[in-house]
């Protein structure tokens, strides 16, 4: 009888595994893909580590999930940039809908395998964006693309990257909000984001 009860107790504590797993799965993963850049997901630093005279070009792309009442678009779809510099770049969302609406934004980079060399500073990702009817909003996203990108026998051939945005309303997609988010610049009050991208290496 102890011995089924044993037996028992393990199932049981076996199936509670499972589960905290199955729920823990979804972060970990989130996590490990920010780390390592694996499924072309950026990673994220503190600052950028300067200059190495390697240049590269960043396409921009955006798309809006169905059902979402959004325009949302890069301010300029690409910038030539040099590897290991911050680059500020924007991109401009408007509300089209009657009624307020937040949404979430998840992101790659392709090709996959450069994903790990594209590290965010700053980006409207890290949080929800709410938008009231009618509203625009011009949001920033800091970044560079790591110069060991020029030395990666899989990647020395890349010379151009596309960073991809989708917006989803919130609740549909769950990116990690947990890091500390550079607050988006409204639109009206923003200074000419177009004239800070050319050349924008701050």
């Amino acid at each position: 009888m102890n011995r089924n009860h044993a037996v028992g107790g393990l199932v049981v504590a076996a199936v509670a595994l499972m589960a905290g797993l199955s729920f823990a799965a979804v972060p970990l993963y989130d996590l490990f893909c920010r780390v390592t850049g694996f499924a072309g997901t950026p990673g994220i630093a503190a600052s950028a580590p300067g200059g190495a005279g390697y240049a590269m070009t960043v396409r921009f792309n955006a798309d809006v999930a169905p059902g979402l009442p959004w325009r949302f678009e890069p301010v300029e779809r690409q910038l030539a940039v040099e590897a290991g510099t911050s680059v500020l770049a924007f991109y401009r969302a408007t509300n089209h809908g009657t009624g307020p609406v937040t949404g979430t934004a998840t992101f790659n980079v392709t090709p996959l395998k450069a994903g790990q060399y594209v590290q965010k500073i700053d980006c409207f990702c890290f949080e929800e964006q709410r938008l009231e009817p009618g509203q625009t909003i011009d949001m920033p996203l800091t970044f560079y693309v790591d110069p060991e990108i020029a030395t990666d026998p899989s990647t020395r051939e890349v010379t151009t990257v596309t960073l991809s945005y989708t917006f989803f309303g919130a609740g549909e997609a769950n990116p990690d909000a947990s890091v500390a988010f550079a607050a988006p610049v409204p639109a009206a009050a923003a200074s000419s984001p177009e004239e800070s991208l050319r050349g924008s290496h701050p």
